[in-house]
């Protein structure tokens, strides 16, 4: 199956009825490809050659995913991720040669959720998208578990109502623990779903759970914790009153 059947169109790749997909490529050659690819398979494209651009579009268009080449121009890709982190957190992948390695792992270590090769394969970009991108059918579901409340297709989340901000890496994260709740995940599950490799950094992983655990406790009040289970991995569990669900997004 081609990926244009896999991401049906949601009524034109140009009705405005999805986010966009950011596209930063210095190459317009490259780009123009690219673009073609995507708006066949139903994904609206804004394309830029820079970084400086990228921020300018990212504000403007409030794109679902964002796609930067590296190396990139005037702001290079790791900037780019970070302030996009800050402003407005979205799914970004980078995309890079051998040329580009060097600024494709520091992107990585600003909050990038992925690495693809450049020239792009789109059918190794599509499943990226449709994990961080919320579809036109509206098919992207609310979880809830305990008092933690998760939304994928804006990227928020609540405990007890109120507002957690996470950065990008963070949420994928929180996100992935919550969809296996009660269940030990080991370390190279967990690396694997977010980095596409068994071994990161060795205090990465740990690092950003320490940071979930911050934020839900101290930001949220969260009857949830993250539990360390020592040489093989983490659990999310809540107090047993608490509900886990997944209730369908409206």
């Amino acid at each position: 199956m081609t990926p244009e059947e896999r991401w049906p169109p949601a009524g034109g790749p140009d009705d405005g009825s999805s986010p966009p997909l950011l596209l930063a490529e210095p190459d317009e050659e490259l780009a123009a490809r690219a673009m073609a690819r995507f708006t066949a398979a139903g994904v609206r494209v804004v394309a830029c050659h820079d970084g400086a651009e990228a921020l300018l579009q990212a504000g403007a268009h409030h794109p679902g995913a964002v796609l930067l080449a590296a190396p990139l121009p005037v702001v290079d890709a790791a900037a780019v991720t970070a302030l996009i982190g800050r402003l407005s957190p979205v799914p970004v992948i980078v995309g890079a040669g051998p040329d580009g390695a060097e600024e494709a792992t520091a992107a990585l270590a600003a909050g990038a959720v992925a690495f693809v090769a450049r020239p792009y394969r789109i059918e190794e970009i599509f499943p990226l998208l449709t994990a961080g991108m919320k579809r036109g059918d509206g098919s992207a579901d609310t979880l809830v578990v305990g008092d933690i409340e998760l939304d994928p297709a804006g990227f928020h989340v609540f405990v007890k109502g109120r507002s957690v901000q996470l950065p990008v890496r963070e949420f994928m994260l929180l996100r992935y623990l919550m969809q296996h709740a009660n269940r030990l995940v080991s370390r190279s599950e967990l690396t694997q779903a977010l980095w596409g490799t068994d071994s990161p950094e060795s205090n990465t992983l740990t690092v950003h759970v320490r940071r979930i655990r911050s934020r839900l406790r101290e930001g949220g009040g969260s009857c949830c914790t993250i539990d360390a289970i020592r040489g093989m991995g983490y659990r999310l569990e809540c107090s047993k009153t608490a509900r886990s669900t997944v209730q369908p997004s409206h």
